[in-house]
């Protein structure tokens, strides 16, 4: 080799590269692991909130035959409120 010092050098950056692949790597492994946690997490979520809306859609139309005053104020007080308006 001509030059001890360029060869230490270009040894030096290719195994901060490598090691840099590596970090990498292994950063992507876990943060896909993580990803699909959340999403059969976020699946299961979404899942119960169709069945509770479901269940609510059923109060609802059971309240329009029974006229029930305390159904109706129970449905009222979990009626999403109206997003407040922006200036």
């Amino acid at each position: 080799m001509k030059s001890d010092t360029t060869t230490a050098i270009l040894n030096f950056v290719l195994a901060a590269l490598v090691l840099l692949g590596v970090v990498f790597a292994l950063m992507v492994i876990f943060n896909t692991h993580t990803l699909r946690q959340l999403s059969s997490t976020a699946t299961a979520d979404q899942a119960i909130l169709a069945r509770a809306q479901a269940l609510a859609n059923d109060t609802v139309a059971y309240n329009a035959t029974a006229k029930n005053p305390d159904m109706t104020r129970i449905l009222q007080a979990i009626q999403p409120k109206p997003a407040a308006p922006t200036k």
